[in-house]
């Protein structure tokens, strides 16, 4: 079986740190196009709306590997390839600033704040700390390789150039990354730790929260008590396995809801950000042996969860 061809250099430069869109026009047996214009309305035109599209095209918003317009009267082509950028709704600007705990060559180890997410999805776009960092350090081929989720705090690795990516995506991957998370939730004097949760996890698309459910685990999350003041603690976190929620769903599975947290135990109504009310919850150390040059790498970040200030 032959390999996929690699896709054509977009002609176009990102815009605020996202690459443009490419569209490979499809094959077309029947003949419904006779157009690009054609096409481009029944594909995007439900989305929205023809009139837009239109408008698109006469701004020369699609182009095609050359860089130059695309005219929507001119002939339809199966396989050839154009692009554009999309239309970036207003985004509320997160008011931190993406840190950089190491940088090389070949990588980037930043601090992602809370409340920003890793890269972009959803309602998210712009304000995510691949497109920020992108812009910021010059770095237009930077990608994340895992990702942090967005109201998590802390260490996120980034490759700096394409041909390195899966070698650290492969890391993460195959569990060769040493995971040390820091939370502060509520002690209970009664639970003994340090012990170990196992769990069966499971996320369904469009729902906010993840749940439990009976069966074989398949996650599994070290909790150790570091200190407490009064009733609330500070919590070290080993995740084993790396499931969506999963440090925030086993620590509210012992009683232990993680401070400030919006989905467990009780799912909040989604409005805007309250910025002041953190989740409590930091991605601080990431260790590994580089897959690239072999040497041993630890990172530890240099933020402070606010609800524990130090004393």
């Amino acid at each position: 079986m032959r390999g996929r061809r690699k896709p054509p250099p977009a002609p176009l430069p990102q815009r605020h740190g996202i690459d443009a869109v490419r569209v490979r026009l499809p094959e077309d047996p029947e003949g419904l196009w006779g157009c690009v214009g054609e096409h481009l309305v029944g594909r995007f035109g439900g989305a929205i709306g023809a009139g837009r599209v239109a408008e698109m095209l006469a701004a020369g918003r699609f182009v095609g590997a050359d860089g130059a317009a695309v005219r929507g009267d001119e002939p339809y082509t199966a396989g050839r390839c154009l692009w554009f950028h999309r239309d970036f709704a207003p985004e509320e600007p997160v008011p931190f600033p993406v840190g950089v705990v190491y940088r090389d060559e070949r990588l980037v180890v930043a601090d992602k704040p809370h409340f920003l997410a890793t890269m972009p999805r959803g309602r998210h776009i712009t304000e995510t700390a691949v497109a920020r960092l992108r812009r910021e350090l010059d770095l237009p081929a930077l990608q994340p390789a895992h990702r942090l989720d967005r109201l998590t705090a802390g260490l996120v690795l980034f490759v700096v150039r394409p041909e390195d990516r899966g070698a650290y995506q492969t890391l993460f991957r195959d569990r060769l990354v040493r995971k040390e998370y820091e939370a502060v939730a509520p002690y209970d004097p009664e639970l003994v730790l340090p012990r170990t949760v196992r769990s069966r996890i499971v996320k369904e698309r469009g729902v906010l929260a993840a749940r439990e459910e009976p069966g074989e685990a398949n996650s599994e999350s070290r909790v150790e008590l570091v200190e407490h003041r009064g009733g609330t603690g500070r919590y070290r976190l080993l995740p084993a396995t790396g499931r969506t929620h999963q440090l925030r769903v086993h620590m509210n599975a012992l009683g232990l809801p993680i401070v400030h947290d919006p989905l467990y135990p009780v799912v909040e109504e989604e409005g805007a950000a309250d910025f002041s009310r953190p989740l409590q919850l930091l991605a601080r150390v990431l260790e590994f042996t580089d897959p690239v040059g072999g040497e041993p790498r630890r990172f530890e970040s240099g933020l402070r969860l606010s609800a524990w200030p130090e004393g």
